[in-house]
């Protein structure tokens, strides 16, 4: 009977200490910090934004202990793969180019296109009224690619580093108009510089699915992530965090 009692309590004791090694698991989550309002740096240089609160919900249901890591968007592929974090929220698009490079999870918001340009300007969408305008859009996203695909032999496409920087030139009148995701855009003419630009035409492209990045290969935890994704979305974390910085659902 003692044996039998010892044995139950190191049974006890190795499954207390193998769900705490669980609960102990550290990842690092990878953003941009640069894409208001889905990921930023606030004044005080926390990172936060949609994306960073969606991650960190889906670490509470896995029961990870997480941080948050930033990186410069042309090289946020590279560096997950190069183990500088674990996955990317960072408002990533899933496209059969990045499915060479990484995996995703289902997606955990869907996405759509739209220009914007100065509220006095005549700017409509067709090809010929856009032949010859000066058209930003951030390096490597949809935005850029669309244009490049679609619009190379129509508009002079300048392509920057950050959003940030496309906003810059769209105010100072280097450029006629911007394509970027509408939601990003949204917020922006909320602000004050953005004041006097306004959404033009209808979204050129409304099925952009978002996924968060995994390496390769690593399914564990792609289906730990679709699993919490699932959990937040029925138990209404995830509504929460969507109302927080929208009046309507992008799921």
């Amino acid at each position: 009977m003692k044996n039998y009692k010892k044995i139950l309590l190191v049974a006890a004791a190795t499954l207390a200490f193998s769900v705490s090694t669980m609960a102990a698991e550290k990842l690092k989550i990878g953003t941009e910090g640069a894409y208001p309002p889905f990921n930023l740096i606030d004044a005080s240089g926390q990172v936060g934004g949609f994306d960073v609160e969606i991650a960190k919900a889906l670490c509470a249901k896995m029961q990870a202990e997480c941080e948050v890591v930033t990186s410069d968007w042309d090289g946020i592929i590279p560096a997950l793969n190069a183990r500088k974090f674990d996955f990317l929220a960072a408002s990533m698009s899933i496209t059969d180019e990045r499915k060479g490079a990484v995996d995703f999870t289902d997606p955990y918001y869907t996405n759509k296109l739209q220009f914007i340009a100065p509220k006095t300007a005549t700017f409509t969408t067709d090809e010929a009224s856009l032949k010859g305008k000066v058209i930003g859009a951030q390096r490597a996203t949809i935005a850029g690619s669309w244009l490049e695909d679609n619009m190379a032999d129509v508009v002079d496409i300048k392509l920057y580093d950050t959003q940030e920087n496309a906003y810059l030139d769209l105010t100072s009148g280097r450029v006629d108009g911007v394509l970027a995701d509408k939601f990003v855009n949204w917020e922006w003419l909320k602000s004050e510089t953005g004041k006097d630009f306004e959404f033009k035409g209808e979204p050129v492209f409304d099925n952009d699915k978002i996924g968060i990045a995994v390496r390769k290969g690593d399914d564990a935890l792609r289906k730990k992530l679709n699993i919490a994704l699932q959990e937040i979305i029925k138990d209404g974390t995830y509504k929460q965090i969507n109302d927080k910085y929208f009046p309507f659902s992008i799921y």
